[in-house]
């Protein structure tokens, strides 16, 4: 199955089947050049340019009625620097073939989502991240990006350059497509090193009053909960000395496969059609996977297949509220008739320094709310949103949220940083589409 966003009679929809546009028409550029003439010629047709990767995203942050720009011949390693350790890709390059190159290299990213099915580009410019304690989001890992802006020209930005380009450095990493078309991008990598993931059932209770211990001693930790229940999975990952014992075949495919997408899957069509058997459902399912504990390579542990689709919220909180959000949201599920059959899921990252990144300037965690694709996820997310909104908390921006540029003016404190920077990258606004238009202001 393509996890790729599909497009029939012209029509381009996203992965979570929420998103659907018709782009006037849609450009595959085999170069940068090519990509730099389909954007000149777009603004001569007075049309708007989205570019658009996998369709992971369930906000309309890549939909148009314009130019739809694919970059998937924009692939690949384009160097690698051993001295300075960084590589340089393509930014149509899938998460899942840059992880598999970097280690046939010896190499490897510091921390990672725990999908890798999107592409570099639309990971970082949405602000993809996995869990950590020390490590920050994959935008945070990048060191340099090569854009095309609106008058067609093409900027390379990093740390190092002038004052502008470290101001387009420090916007472009988590970028929404709003300040141009990013062409490749440069990561931070290292020698290859193992992880050890230590995965196993605790209760929601005694993983909120231990929270801060487990972030404490782990690198990276995060858990799911399950709804309606007082049960948890945990996993925390931490490096290794070795040696590499990984999941056997057998065990990944029951645990992987079977359980967690197709029991899983199956889970969610009965909890579709019978919503009041969701809670014993859940009760089950929280207790179908038993601890384990496994030794391999980072992208191996960091990400696991993801086949159930589904919608998805998340907010970023200050992470000492994350506790009260937790606790808040659990009384909500509780004391609410709804019927929720998905996990949520909790992470966290340190402050970083990227103007829109969902951790700017502050310690945070994540809470994720997730429903199965087709069934209506409205009411559950309007309340928790309610929740999380009132902690301060930054959504994902490639994932459902209601916020606009008033909000986010008052939560992001570098937010009119950016806005003047789009105004002098983007004066007569290209790249714009309504998504853009509700979270960054006209």
């Amino acid at each position: 199955m393509s996890t790729a966003a599909s497009g029939k009679n012209g029509t381009w929809r996203n992965w979570g089947g929420n998103v659907a546009a018709r782009p006037a028409r849609e450009v595959t550029p085999a170069s940068v050049e090519e990509l730099a003439a389909a954007v000149r010629r777009a603004a001569e047709d007075g049309l708007k340019v989205k570019a658009v990767g996998t369709g992971h995203s369930f906000t309309s942050i890549a939909a148009t009625d314009g130019v739809l720009i694919r970059p998937q011949l924009l692939t690949g390693i384009r160097t690698i620097d051993r001295e300075a350790m960084t590589v340089t890709v393509g930014a149509g390059t899938p998460l899942k073939r840059l992880n598999m190159a970097l280690a046939r290299e010896g190499l490897s990213l510091t921390n990672m989502g725990d999908i890798m099915e999107q592409t570099v580009s639309g990971a970082t410019s949405t602000g993809t991240h996995g869990t950590g304690r020390d490590s920050a989001s994959i935008a945070a890992q990048i060191k340099g990006l090569e854009l095309v802006t609106a008058d067609g020209s093409v900027l390379s930005c990093s740390e190092k350059g002038t004052e502008e380009e470290r101001a387009v450095f420090a916007a472009a990493r988590i970028g929404l497509g709003a300040l141009g078309i990013v062409t490749a991008i440069t990561f931070a990598v290292e020698p290859l090193f193992l992880l050890t993931a230590r995965e196993e059932p605790m209760s929601f209770d005694r993983v909120l009053a231990e929270f801060d211990e487990l972030w404490a001693e782990n690198e990276h930790f995060e858990f799911y909960w399950f709804p309606h229940t007082d049960n948890t999975n945990t996993k925390r990952n931490n490096r290794s000395a070795g040696p590499e014992k990984p999941v056997g075949q057998l065990a990944g495919w029951f645990e992987d496969e079977f359980l967690s997408n197709g029991v899983f899957q199956v889970a969610q069509w009965v909890g579709r059609a019978a919503p009041a058997a969701i809670p014993t459902i859940a009760q089950v399912s929280s207790k179908a996977l038993s601890a384990r504990t496994y030794t391999d390579i980072p992208y191996k542990v960091y990400t696991s297949p993801r086949r159930v689709r589904f919608v998805e919220m998340e907010f970023a909180v200050p992470r000492e509220a994350v506790v009260d959000a937790l606790r808040e949201l659990r009384a909500m599920v509780d004391r609410s008739p709804l019927r929720i059959s998905f996990p949520v899921e909790v992470r966290t990252a340190p402050a970083d320094d990227i103007t829109l990144s969902t951790a700017s300037g502050r310690d945070s965690a994540y809470i994720a709310v997730h429903m199965f694709k087709g069934t209506p996820y409205q009411a559950y997310f309007t309340a928790a949103e309610r929740i999380f909104t009132a902690h301060e908390g930054r959504p994902h921006w490639g994932k459902v949220h209601t916020r606009d540029a008033e909000y986010f003016a008052e939560v992001y404190p570098r937010f009119g940083e950016f806005t003047a920077l789009r105004e002098r990258l983007d004066p007569e606004r290209l790249f714009q589409n309504d998504y853009l238009r509700r979270v960054l202001g006209a």
